[in-house]
């Protein structure tokens, strides 16, 4: 019954950004930059993938232009998110505070050379500094000195921190 009332003309279509899930399907994945693991457009913590209206759905797509959609057309470009990289790799960081974090290796290669003389005279703090970093390290809590992220498998377990600021909507609990 809505989409007689759009084709009447009683309401203007709209953008093709404001379908429901359901009405587009995404063109499929990102093209993922091997050496980043991040999608190769990505710029300002954002890329774009191509979204295809369903068949049959009247919107305005990404010029503007209103048409009716056959499924084969790019209606608009959906935003995801990505994350700034610059070559720390999760992998060695592990491996550098397991096997040489006694050392000070750990620190030295993310960036933190202080930490890693400092570890490196007193032996990882005795040990117990090391086990401290490795775990940090593991839980990316420590990361890469110049604020990026590591470089992690793009479909691997990575670490997504949630905060509540000012903004956050909080849902009391209601008991019956």
């Amino acid at each position: 019954f809505a989409a007689l009332e759009g084709a009447a003309g009683s309401e203007p279509p709209l953008k093709c950004e404001e379908l429901r899930l359901g009405q587009y399907p995404e063109r499929g994945r990102p093209k993922i930059d091997n050496s980043t693991q991040e999608p190769m457009n990505c710029t300002n913590h954002t890329a774009y993938v191509q979204c295809l209206p369903a068949p049959n759905i009247t919107c305005r797509d990404h010029l503007g232009i209103e048409k009716v959609f056959t499924g084969q057309e790019v209606g608009f470009y959906k935003p995801i998110e990505c994350r700034n990289v610059n070559g720390y790799s999760y992998k060695v960081a592990v491996a550098l505070s397991l096997f040489l974090g006694w050392l000070g290796a750990d620190r030295f290669y993310l960036g933190y050379p202080a930490l890693g003389l400092l570890k490196f005279c007193t032996v990882g703090f005795c040990g117990i500094g090391s086990l401290i970093d490795f775990i940090l390290i593991s839980m990316q809590i420590v990361g890469p000195s110049d604020g990026s992220s590591y470089i992690i498998d793009y479909y691997g377990a990575r670490l997504t921190r949630l905060t509540i600021t000012n903004a956050t909507f909080r849902k009391m609990q209601t008991y019956p």
